[in-house]
């Protein structure tokens, strides 16, 4: 049984200059969550963020109206720390508010949402902003699927690939920070959405089948296209490795994990489950929701290599309060990494799949 001595020096201020953010996590976050969120950064700079690792991560929960979108996210994309993403297609949608520059204020969670109603002001939880954030929202993405690029039946991540290209041409306009979809985009990062159906950009994307667009994105080639990432990830000489980041839960969880059971239980191809699995959560195992479920419970499924389940950590913890850290130490202690691309990569990564799928079923 490995064990170590907990004896951290008092903490001073000269400590905390000479430290800095990872020597502080690495010294002071000695127990319970604290500790599992110094295991997750020490996991992170160690082994999830080498070269041959591929990072796919998962974002729920209404982060990117709190601006981690910006500030947190992208900056790890293009450091080359996040090679794929799935997310709720509601932080994606308010995303776009950053590349318009819009307004989103900080405030207390208990005021009146009648009188915040009359004022045509919208709340999330301790967030406020005007009613015409979401109209100008819509009316842009209504506005670009007009476009010929999105007359066609395609998957989400290259939907996504085009509305974070006008989302970047929009920034470069703006003078705006760039978010996570025009990051994505520049960085060849492929987005996906579980639940396309499920968030405004969804609801404006049925607005415009209405009027007669011809945009469908295909659940289909979305669960080919990430099963193919993760399958792709071993390389040809099977000695890379795939990890997944989970921020929260939800169906995003679900559609990063089940790419391992795709190819192993649907396909018939052999493979081993992520290698790395990494969670911030605040939701408890023992509802049996997905978002609580452990690592230990991904390995009956096939989703995580039983034999690395110790490279699986889970911090029971707020977001909000252990990404910057975890983004901190990351871009302190780890070189950055050369893009994958993998966007651009989707057609060959897909074919292989493809082809050794038909192989294992006797076909050409």
């Amino acid at each position: 049984m490995a064990r170590q001595r907990i004896d951290p020096q008092p903490l001073s201020a000269v400590t905390v200059s000479a430290k800095g953010i990872a020597g502080l996590i690495d010294t002071y976050f000695t127990a319970y969550n604290g500790a599992r969120l110094r295991e997750i950064c020490q996991l992170l700079a160690a082994k999830v963020l080498q070269p041959d690792v591929t990072v796919g991560l998962s974002i729920s929960g209404a982060l990117t109206p709190a601006g981690l979108g910006t500030a947190l996210i992208a900056p790890l994309m293009e450091a080359g720390f996040i090679d794929w993403i799935v997310s709720t297609g509601a932080n994606l949608y308010h995303d776009l508010h950053y590349s318009h520059n819009f307004e989103i204020f900080a405030t207390q969670p208990n005021l009146d949402d009648v009188e915040l109603r009359k004022n045509n002001t919208i709340r999330i939880y301790d967030l406020i902003f005007d009613y015409s954030v979401l109209l100008e929202t819509d009316a842009f993405i209504r506005r670009i699927l007009q476009s010929d690029v999105f007359q066609r039946t395609m998957s989400s991540a290259e939907f996504h690939h085009h509305l974070g290209r006008y989302a970047h041409e929009l920034e470069q306009k703006l003078g705006a920070r760039s978010g996570l979809l025009a990051t994505a985009y520049r960085c060849g990062v492929p987005v996906y959405t579980s639940s396309p159906g499920d968030s405004s950009i969804g609801m404006n994307v049925a607005a415009a089948a209405l009027q007669g667009s011809q945009l469908a994105i295909d659940p289909n080639r979305d669960v080919s296209e990430t099963a193919a990432i993760a399958y792709g990830a071993r390389g040809e000489n099977n000695r890379g490795k795939s990890a997944v980041v989970i921020l929260g839960g939800g169906s995003p969880k679900n559609f990063v994990l089940q790419t391992q059971p795709q190819i192993h239980e649907v396909l018939g191809l052999e493979e081993r489950g992520h290698d790395y699995f990494i969670q911030v959560t605040d939701a408890r195992p023992d509802t049996g929701g997905l978002s609580g479920a452990t690592p230990g419970e991904a390995v009956s499924w096939g989703k995580i290599d039983p034999e690395l389940l110790p490279d699986s950590i889970v911090c029971y913890a707020d977001t909000t309060i252990a990404l910057p850290l975890i983004v901190a130490y990351a871009l302190e202690r780890c070189q950055p990494r050369s893009l994958k691309r993998i966007y651009d990569r989707r057609e060959e990564l897909l074919e292989t799949l493809r082809r050794d799928y038909l192989e294992e079923m006797g076909e050409s």
